[in-house]
């Protein structure tokens, strides 16, 4: 790797470093990282001390800039500053603008308001609005006038949980607001929203929900569209979940067919044509970090392509990070920032040196399909590191459902986005009557695709659950796989595939223990009881939420399937079939009454729960050799 490269990597590790850092210990574990790495960078490249020291002094002043950046803080007149110190909840009256569209969820509407008048008091800034109950959408730029309670937003109740503060936060939001009513006063002109919601309901209207929200994310990005939840848990078991978000993908095929189309006319025409199309992107899929950096990257290749010179796209790269997040440090914490740039780096680093193995070590006639099968793995192994470590899973397939959907999804994005302009262009009329038409081929790939991603996300072990990993587990496995991704490394894979076994073996030890995990949630307890690799589980509410949560809990601890589940609440019918896939053996309490009796069990190897007194209000769980008493009113443990 040559020196400006060298230099760029440990500008971009100072910044995601100092943005991600939160103690003392994290900082002395970067400050190390990047002098070892500023010392190799001195001795391999034989620098000087005076480009060393100007190197340190960069380093310094990006994890400055990164650190600070990255832990905003209330400004003044937020209405976090409003809340009284004890965290009490502060009845307010408000006034203020919806920041984004709020689609109706489980009854209810969720969405960022801009606050402008605070109990008469003028403030600025944003609160997480909740509508409930909620029946029509809450439009972008609609003012609301309304009375509710003003809350802290509250850390999660476990590391596998969302955590609302964190998650806020990113968004410059310190506070909450619940009501179950609203007044609106006027409605903003809001053209790009208005765009969106018209592109989105006309592809919907026409086939489906389903086809016209995948035809809407492959134009807007599944961040501006309402799909339905089994279909984004498609694509993201699948290995897919790429398409639906707006990414250098969606932009490379728009951009690639504006070239094509503009190749004739000079060369300025051809740079505005580009321009115009990534800037309909950026406008229609909105500043997402992945689409900052796609839209950044395609504009420096398309004028560097059109000057005659020759891009660097890993020089490119490394610059459109940093700057990146020197304007904008709180993206450093993104998740889809992280997974973007990976994916990325992936793609120019090791594609192309993995496409040449392919074709030095396979027969000939296989030679065609080392492209197709170079790029999602590339990908695929740039990323894993991140999946592990925020999802605890991995999607097993991923290589070979992004070889069979890479023909059927650039020809569909490609006619979503036609088909939008027409949406947008053409009189009501003549779109009305031309649409349907040019619609149906198009749906029908739609459904070719979707199908496809059912299919694979049904597979056994489609999804690789693996459980929380820890951070360095995730660093050392990262560090094992970066020799067999980067040529210029190829001398240290010996000892990589010791790290690599070493990873695995601790995590696998970690899986395989003994634990009683208790969770409480919103008046809701799960007790998580494991052994030797697998779980059972008592859950205190049986409503969809509680299923829900239990789902999230069971597979983030890296259990597809539990053993037994005994909810200590009736549980309606809807609700039976979630508890139902969540579990081989399902006990309900009926009628107040726990379904065992005094001496009955419910247990599998290693793991039960048994009534421990003739009135029921004691059970006993175990799991492995250690036993303990709970009371079955609120699944508290108690001594025993």
């Amino acid at each position: 790797m040559k020196p400006v490269f060298s230099a760029g990597l440990l500008l971009l590790l100072a910044c995601i470093g100092s943005a991600c850092v939160r103690s003392s210990m994290q900082w002395l574990s970067l400050l190390a990282l990047l002098v070892c790495g500023l010392a190799v960078w001195g001795r391999a490249c034989h620098r000087p001390r005076k480009a060393i020291a100007a190197l340190s002094l960069m380093l310094c002043l990006v994890c400055a800039r990164c650190g600070t950046g990255a832990m905003s803080q209330p400004q003044p007149g937020d209405p976090s500053l409003f809340m009284p110190l004890d965290g009490k909840p502060f009845a307010v009256r408000l006034v203020g603008r919806i920041h984004a569209d709020a689609a109706v969820n489980n009854g209810r509407c969720r969405s960022l308001l801009e606050v402008s008048s605070l109990n008469g008091q003028i403030s600025r800034g944003r609160t997480e609005l909740t509508l409930d109950p909620c029946t029509t959408p809450l439009l972008t730029g609609s003012w609301l006038e309304l009375q509710g309670e003003l809350r802290r937003p509250q850390p999660a109740a476990h590391p596998l949980l969302a955590s609302g503060d964190e998650r806020l936060a990113l968004q410059r939001t310190w506070s909450r607001l619940r009501t179950d009513a609203i007044q609106v006063l006027r409605q903003d002109w809001t053209p790009l929203a208005n765009a969106r919601r018209t592109i989105a309901k006309r592809f919907i209207d026409l086939v489906g929900e389903q086809s016209g929200g995948l035809l809407a994310a492959l134009v807007l990005g599944g961040a501006q569209v309402s799909l339905p939840q089994s279909l984004r848990d498609g694509f993201r078991v699948a290995g897919l979940s790429h398409a639906l978000a707006a990414s250098g993908f969606h932009l490379s095929v728009l951009l690639g067919s504006t070239l094509a189309c503009t190749r004739t006319l000079p060369a300025a025409l051809r740079i505005a044509a580009g321009s115009g199309a990534m800037a309909l992107f950026l406008a229609l899929a909105g500043a997402q970090p992945s689409v900052v950096r796609a839209v950044l990257m395609g504009a420096a290749a398309l004028l560097i392509r059109e000057s005659g010179h020759r891009s660097r796209p890993l020089g490119v790269l490394l610059v459109t990070l940093v700057l990146m997040l020197l304007v904008h440090p709180a993206w450093g914490r993104s998740i889809g920032f992280q997974l973007s740039a990976a994916a990325t780096a992936g793609l120019v680093i090791s594609a192309g040196s993995l496409e040449q193995w392919f074709v030095q070590h396979w027969p000939q006639f296989l030679h065609r399909l080392a492209p197709a099968l170079s790029i999602p793995l590339a990908a695929l192994l740039w990323t894993l590191p991140l999946q592990l470590l925020y999802f605890g899973a991995a999607p097993l397939y991923a290589v070979f459902s992004n070889m069979l959907a890479a023909p059927l999804l650039a020809p569909l994005t490609l006619a979503a986005m036609a088909l939008a302009v027409m949406v947008l262009l053409l009189p009501d009329a003549l779109s009305a009557a031309l649409l349907p038409w040019l619609i149906w081929p198009v749906q029908q790939l739609s459904w070719w695709l979707i199908s496809l991603v059912h299919w694979i996300s049904q597979w056994p072990g489609a999804q690789m659950l693996t459980g929380p990993v820890h951070p360095l587990l995730v660093l050392l496995f990262a560090l094992g796989l970066l020799p067999w991704l980067m040529p210029a490394t190829q001398r240290w894979r010996g000892l990589s595939l010791l790290w690599l076994v070493l990873a695995v073996c601790l995590q696998v030890r970690v899986q395989l223990r003994d634990d009683l995990i208790r969770v409480e949630q919103w008046g809701r307890q799960w007790l998580v009881l494991r052994h030797r690799g697998r779980a059972a589980m008592l859950s205190s509410h049986g409503d969809d939420l509680s299923c829900r949560i239990a789902t999230r809990l069971s597979h983030g601890l890296g259990h597809q399937r539990l053993d037994w589940i005994a909810v200590l609440d009736p549980v309606g019918t809807d609700q039976q079939v979630c508890w139902n896939a969540l579990a081989h053996t399902l006990q309900v309490e009926q009628r107040g009454r726990f379904p065992l009796t005094p001496g009955q069990r419910l247990q599998s190897d290693g793991l039960s729960v048994g009534v421990a007194d003739q009135r029921g209000r004691m059970l006993t769980v175990r799991f492995g050799t250690r036993v303990q008493r709970l009371r079955r009113s609120n699944l508290r443990p108690q001594s025993g």
